[in-house]
Parts: structure tokens; sequence; C-alpha cells
């Protein structure tokens, strides 16, 4: 790693004063850290003998925090359901049947198409996460990778609390720090009681997060207080989940406004995921009353299949509209608060909000370019009809990304990945997937799908 300056025509760097550099500049020294940012002349005299990269139709940011995902190569093959019949109809019997290699090439593949749309930090949870995080580490992406446990009788076929606890011991903090493992578990209800108490107890004992989904339908509302008696984000404080050393959920949809309270008291972070929210008709989570409980809410894709890409910009938009949409209120989720979710705020709910997610002396140089000599970005205003924000988040799409740097490393540059061959990438996961959907269809053939409500294959009560 090498001291770099790069200077680029916007530098967009997400402090709290929305500042807005015009020919500017950012100094990474050869550790990978931010030494030194301002105007583009200051900071070329200032460290007169690093080499420069010149970026003059670009827009630097901090790279894209995607708060939840899932790897994986089912895209566009798993439609048309809503959320408990789609798991039970497409995505558990893939995880039955999945292999480590698969799992493997499914990461690598999902962690190039991240790095290639301006995704920096990635939260993955899924499989054989031992080949999610070599994928990470060759590639150069900043993941918290989240095993995909279930400690239930009736899913057997997931990750396991000890395999979890291999994954921690192998590979957190791996990649000189690029690479955390927290504890993860699908559901409350993929587990058992003794399951709950030993996943809060491994996540303070090895002072990592946890990571699960949580009030993501209507159904995970009737079905918590069916089984438990009260709502689901009760139950995760009953349960003893609440008391890991932070915790991160995915969806919070249907939360009540005591459920909104209860995950700011407990310093409880929120993935945004409305692509998935929609495609799988689940809802509109509250972003706004999280966010003025003092919710450090992100933004996040979901996997592949429930979205069908990881483009952050697209998500971007997309959480800025179905806002707007969702409350008839124009003004709800303004640019500026959507730009912060993608960037420190994300950083925020996963407690790295010191390491990344803005432009300041003494973080992680993780840094994209967005290009700026695109229809998409014209006109390009600066001073009393600024339109830089508004622009990110509704007209720039992934591939107006051509430069993304993690931890000071080039990783994009040009727009093409550095660090694998993409197409080598692809033709791998075009290889496998035949495989695994035959062998899925083999377990349904012999397992058939239930069509009534009341069969749908949930886990039982615990």
């Amino acid at each position: 790693m090498s001291a770099l300056v790069l200077r680029a025509g916007l530098v967009l760097p997400m402090t709290p004063d929305d500042e807005v550099l015009v020919d500017g500049a950012v100094f990474v020294n050869d550790s990978g850290v931010i030494d030194d940012i301002g105007g583009g002349a200051d900071v070329e005299a200032r460290h007169p003998d690093v080499p420069v990269k010149r970026l003059p139709d670009r827009l630097l940011m901090p790279g894209i925090v995607n708060t939840h995902c899932h790897s994986g190569m089912l895209r566009g093959t798993a439609e048309g359901l809503p959320v408990w019949a789609w798991l039970q109809r497409f995505i558990d019997p893939m995880h039955r049947v999945l292999t480590a290699r698969e799992a493997e090439a499914a990461s690598r593949l999902c962690y190039a198409e991240a790095l290639l749309s301006g995704t920096t930090t990635i939260v993955d949870m899924w499989r054989y996460m031992d080949g999610s995080a070599r994928a990470a580490n060759e590639l150069g992406i900043r993941a918290v990778l989240v095993p995909y446990v279930a400690e239930h009788p009736d899913h057997d076929y997931f990750e396991t609390l000890n395999t979890n606890e291999q994954v921690i011991r192998a590979w957190n903090g791996g990649a000189a720090g690029r690479i955390q493992v927290w504890v993860g578990l699908e559901h409350l209800f993929y587990a058992v009681p003794e399951a709950w108490k030993r996943a809060a107890a491994m996540s303070r004992e090895y002072g990592v997060g946890l990571h699960t989904h949580s009030n993501e339908s209507q159904f995970d509302v009737e079905e918590s207080l069916r089984r438990f008696g009260v709502r689901p984000i009760h139950a995760l404080e009953r349960s003893g989940l609440l008391d890991a050393q932070r915790v991160l959920l995915a969806h919070c949809v249907w939360v009540s406004d005591d459920e909104i309270q209860l995950i700011a008291d407990r310093g409880v972070g929120v993935a945004h995921n409305p692509i998935s929210n929609m495609k799988l008709a689940s809802g509109a989570t509250p972003v706004e009353a999280l966010l003025a409980a003092g919710v450090s809410v992100g933004l996040g894709t979901d996997g592949e299949k429930e979205n069908n890409n990881l483009d952050m910009f697209e998500e971007m938009k997309t959480a800025s509209l179905l806002a707007k949409f969702s409350r008839l209120d124009a003004s709800a989720l303004d640019a500026w608060s959507i730009c912060r979710m993608a960037t420190i705020t994300g950083a925020k709910a996963l407690g790295l909000g010191e390491t990344i997610g803005s432009l300041e002396i003494g973080k992680r140089a993780d840094i994209i370019a967005v290009r700026t000599d695109t229809p998409r970005m014209t006109p390009l205003l600066t001073g009393p009809y600024l339109n830089i924000p508004d622009n990110l988040v509704h007209a720039v799409q992934g591939g107006d990304v051509d430069f993304s740097m993690v931890a000071g490393e080039i990783v994009v540059d040009g727009g093409q990945l550095r660090t694998a061959d993409i197409k080598e990438l692809i033709a791998d996961v075009n290889t496998l997937v035949p495989g695994l959907f035959a062998r899925r269809a083999e377990w349904l053939a012999n397992n058939p799908y239930p069509q009534d409500e009341a069969s749908r294959g949930m886990p039982a009560a615990s």
C-alpha cells in the first residue's frame, strides 16, 4: 500500500455540516487512513512528494455501506410469493442442498457486484462462511460476516452456533481488520430458548455483534403474539438477545411505537431493505419514526434473489420514494437523510461510525468515485441550487461508480474490478447453478410444498 492523493472535481465528505468541496482532494497515507482533506491545490501542496490520482469528472464520497445482504445464486427464480411462503417454497429447500463450493462462488460474485457499484462494506448473512471470508479477503471488500444460524430441530440444515463460533475464531479481525464475524440467527422462530441465551453470550464473549431478522411481515407479529404473548421486539428482549454486545435487526417493518422506543433505548441498529420489502409485499418500514427516536438506520439490499441486484444507489432512490409514497408526503426522507443512511448512519448501525462512513482525518480510506459527466448528473449544481445529494439519490446508478478504494487499496478502477476476473466469477456461478437446482428439485419432489396456509413448514413453537 502506498500513500496517494485523490483529487476530484467534487468531494462529498458526509460530515455533519453537509459540506461539498469543489476541486477537492483526499490524502490517503500508506496505512490506508485518511490523513488530509480539503481544497485540491492545498492538499497537493502539503504533500508534494505523494503521487496524485486525478479524477476531474468525478465526485468522491464515502464508500456505501450495505447493512443487510444474503449471498446467493437464485436471481430471478424465486418470485411471486410473500416472505414466509417464499422462504418455504424457494429458499429453505435451497439451503438443504447447498454445498460449500456453491456458497463461496455465490459470495465471490456478490462481493464483486457490490464493489463495482460502490459498496465497500457489506453485511452478509450466508452459509459456509469460511468461503465468504476467503472471498472478502481476496476481493478486498470490508465485510461483516453473519452465519445463517438455526438451532431448531425443524431447521437442522442451516449453520449452527458451533460453526458460527468456528468462523469467529478463524476470521474475526482478519484481512487487517476488514473482516468481522458476528453471531447470526435466521429468526427468533428458528431457534430454541437455550440457543437464544448462547447466541447473546457468544456475542459478549467475543465482543462481536448479533444480527437477525425481525418484524419483517405482519405474520411475524401475529405469530409472535401467538407464541410468546408479546410483539417481536419485546420477545427478543425477553429471550435475552438484546443483551448481545451489539444488535442489528433487519427489516423492522411492522414495529409499534413502544417497540421503536425499545429499539432506541437498547441502542439497536436497523437495516432498512425497501426493495425487498416491496417485492415480497411486506410493507414500508417507519424509517422517519425510527430516526426521530435516535435509532441508527442503514440501508440494505437484502439478497440477490429478493431484490434482484445489489445496487445500493437504486436502494437509496427506492427508500426515498417508498417513504414519500407510503406517507403521501413528498418531503419525507430528503436526499441528505438518504445519503447519510447509505454512509455514516449505516456505519453507526454496525458500530463502525468512528472507522468508516465519512471522509474525515483518522478514518479508514473507504472511498468511491461517481462519474459526474453523465446525463444523469446533469445539470450539476453547487451554491444556492445545490442538487448533488438529490442527483445521487434519484438519478445515479451503481454503474456510474468507476473507482472504489477499501482501506487505502484500489479495488475498482476505470470501472474494472482489479482483484478478480469478473468473467471467471460469472462463469463459475453459471457452471454450478444447474447442479444446485437439480438437487433442490429432487428434494422438493420427495417433500411436496404445502399449499395451505396452515401448514407452511414453520418451525414448531419452542
